[in-house]
């Protein structure tokens, strides 16, 4: 029986992919947060510890795992949280867990990276591939840290070949209960549009991301792949689909109005995010499909549908 711990465990992702290896009698598996998970299930081991601390290379030599599942991040912080935490838990933490892996021999390690690794940029290709430079933006803590995580990720492939890695470039993850950033767009009366961008959206459905990430358990394959269904959506799309309006604003117009809304703490949102809406990368997945080899069972479309409908139902 193999042994595969996964950070994170106790979140949106990391309780999904906990619950899909728990179903495997061929797997141990070690469920590993921050804090006690709100249900345990059978068959499941569940330690607490935070990534960054030494208890982690206990757990990891008690538990002698031959693959360990890296979810462990911050994508939304609260409301007290700061760029030094957060970069201590995603890139600190990260580090912490490498060394870990590396003393204790485990054979592979997955994680969940993101397409925002890429950044936010005008000139970024339509389609973004694998083998396109990584330049997540400085000012936003989540892309940043995710290039920042992939570049030590990348020393160690060459200092360490030992530990065979796998890292998927995740798209926008939609599912039925899922709340973020971008949902929370989504959820506003009007859309905001930025006049000559059509920002456009590549989504994953949740299923998609854990079948994904349980084939990497098992799979002989390593790499980076991104993780994206078929296709995308523009923002007047996602509007017409809802049944909304968008807003069109001419980006400077509306970079001024968050600086001040920012400023007097009216809004979440800062000026940076004009880019967050106005350069989306979209994944291209053909890496996904025909290297890796598995195929997303729903479209961008389908994803988004699917939310929708779900979104639909708790409203009636």
């Amino acid at each position: 029986m193999s042994v595969v711990l996964v950070t994170g465990s106790s979140g949106y992702l990391g309780s999904q992919v906990v619950a899909a290896l728990a179903t495997r009698g061929d797997i141990a598996t070690v469920a590993l947060d921050l804090r006690e998970p709100a249900q345990r299930l059978p068959g499941v081991t569940y330690e607490v510890a935070d990534i960054r601390a030494v208890a982690v290379d206990a757990i990891v030599a008690r538990h002698r795992p031959q693959v360990v599942v890296h979810l462990a991040s911050i994508v939304t912080p609260g409301k007290d949280s700061n760029r030094e935490f957060e970069y201590s838990v995603d890139v600190d933490g990260t580090r912490n867990l490498l060394e870990a892996c590396l003393s204790h021999h485990v054979k592979r390690l997955i994680v969940s990276s993101s397409g925002a690794a890429y950044g936010y940029h005008a000139d970024n290709p339509e389609w973004l591939t694998e083998s396109d430079p990584l330049r997540g933006n400085q000012s936003f803590a989540y892309s940043w840290h995710k290039r920042l995580v992939e570049e030590m990720l990348a020393e160690y492939r060459v200092s360490q070949p030992q530990l065979e890695q796998i890292v998927f470039r995740i798209g926008t993850i939609l599912g039925a209960t899922v709340h973020n950033q971008i949902t929370d767009l989504f959820e506003k009366p009007r859309l905001i549009a930025i006049r000559g961008s059509d920002s456009p959206f590549v989504f994953i459905h949740d299923r998609d991301v854990v079948g994904a990430i349980v084939q990497g358990v098992d799979s002989k394959v390593t790499g980076i792949f991104n993780v994206a269904g078929d296709g995308k959506l523009s923002i007047h799309e996602i509007a017409a689909r809802l049944g909304k309006k968008c807003v069109v604003f001419p980006p400077g117009l509306l970079q001024a109005a968050l600086w001040l809304l920012k400023k007097l703490g009216l809004t979440q949102y800062g000026p940076e995010q004009i880019d967050f809406l106005r350069y989306r990368p979209v994944l291209d997945n053909r890496r996904l499909k025909e290297e890796f080899g598995y195929v997303p069972k729903l479209s961008s479309a389908e994803v988004f549908e699917l939310w929708r409908s779900s979104r639909r139902q708790k409203v009636a």
